[in-house]
């Protein structure tokens, strides 16, 4: 049975790359034509993308997050006898009876011990740019198997293959009307950052309201666990997240995503989204899934994994993010405005802990508070809406004592 490679389509004009969301099929399944079998994100949106034959998954060629060009390769298909690989505009390319046309290339390696083109797969590719290797490098790479594969990458950088050339090329320099200069690639989780902040300048509509909250509360909370002891100790930002986790239960809006552009998705719980910083500035998300079901330890307890995997380099957004939390506490910075990013419908700053005056009392009386700063997509929510969820929040940090019992 033929072998055709299943490749990002054409979706609209100028569009030059897509990122692999989710695959709906695995290998083995049998799917028809026209049925949905993975999920991409342009920068306009993310879709269900259908088959363009029918037959049987073989393989997926790229990892989920992967950003991959348009007309690159995303799986491989078993097709029935006579069927011709379609290319990108719609045009088809003859298939052998047992190879793909396009990679009809030797599994062996060349003369020198390096492999051919054809034999690196597009996820070592995407690997390897995400590194700075630059594609002539990466020819010339050794491999233990007949594929180049990520670990041969890895062997490479830690100085562990000897017959690669002992420099990657990671840089240019030069020089301009403006003076020199260096260029680097744009690492792929920043450009994934990228995509995702351009699509939500074209689609949401953007509102943002802030308040100030209490944090006494929080404060006090944390010198009680710390005086009753014990190997449990979360972060204050943790007790915060909690408390948004509880007033999302309440607020339907907020776990809720726009399908085009006359559906709205409303998921039964809380996926919640936590902005990580990475070394050299780069971002990540880290995602505590229904959020909003967890009793405090349990999400304390997920939300150091989520974070620590993120730290690991690991982003968990998926379409179902309704609301990412950003804490800048850390750098002294009271307010803000964050950025809401499609399919999310908010996000929310916690900014940095401030000496202000109690507003509940005619006294001058100082009290430790926090800016709060929302900003939501107003084609979900609205105002009111907006404005009683964040005083949900800041009513949640003030009663936080009674959500959390210490002992």
């Amino acid at each position: 049975m033929p072998v055709v490679a299943v490749r990002i389509p054409q979706i609209g004009e100028g569009l030059q790359e897509a990122r692999l969301v989710g695959v709906l099929k695995q290998p083995g399944d049998t799917v028809k034509r026209d049925e949905p079998i993975y999920q991409m994100e342009t920068d306009k949106a993310v879709m269900d993308v259908e088959s363009p034959y029918e037959g049987t998954i073989i393989r997926w060629l790229a990892e989920v997050d992967t950003i991959l060009p348009i007309g690159g390769a995303v799986a491989e298909m078993e097709v029935a006898a006579g069927v011709r690989e379609m290319e990108v505009h719609g045009s088809a390319v003859s298939v052998e009876p047992t190879h793909i046309a396009a990679a009809n290339v030797s599994n062996e390696p060349d003369a020198s011990g390096s492999l051919r083109a054809g034999n690196i797969p597009p996820r070592t590719r995407a690997y390897a740019k995400e590194k700075g290797i630059s594609d002539s490098v990466l020819a010339s790479l050794a491999a233990k198997t007949a594929k180049l594969m990520p670990t041969d990458i890895d062997a490479f950088l830690s100085g562990g293959s000897s017959s690669a050339p002992s420099v990657v090329a990671t840089a240019k320099s030069g020089s301009g009307v403006g003076g020199s200069y260096v260029e680097n690639q744009i690492s792929a989780k920043q450009r994934l950052v990228s995509s995702r902040l351009q699509r939500g300048n074209q689609l949401a509509v953007p509102g943002t309201i802030s308040v100030t909250a209490n944090w006494e509360p929080i404060e006090h909370l944390k010198t009680r666990m710390k005086q009753h002891g014990g190997d449990f100790q979360p972060s204050a930002f943790t007790c915060f997240a909690y408390c948004v986790s509880l007033a999302l239960k309440d607020f339907p809006g907020f776990r809720s995503t726009l399908r085009g552009e006359e559906v709205l998705r409303t998921y039964d719980h809380a996926n919640l989204g936590i902005a990580v910083a990475l070394p050299g500035d780069e971002l990540v998300t880290a995602v505590i899934e229904q959020a909003d079901t967890l009793n405090f330890p349990a999400f304390a307890a997920k939300c150091r994994a989520q974070i620590e995997l993120a730290r690991g380099g690991k982003d968990q957004a998926s379409e179902a993010l309704t609301i990412s939390l950003t804490n800048m506490q850390a750098f002294g910075l009271r307010d803000a405005v964050p950025v809401v990013v499609p399919p999310a419908v908010g996000t929310l700053f916690l900014g940095a802990i401030f000496n202000g005056l109690d507003q509940d009392t005619d006294d001058l009386v100082l009290q430790r508070q926090v800016n709060l700063t929302l900003t939501f997509d107003h084609r979900v929510v609205n105002g009111v809406g907006a404005a009683e969820f964040l005083l949900k929040i800041k009513s949640n940090l003030e009663i936080i004592s009674k959500f959390i019992i210490v002992g």
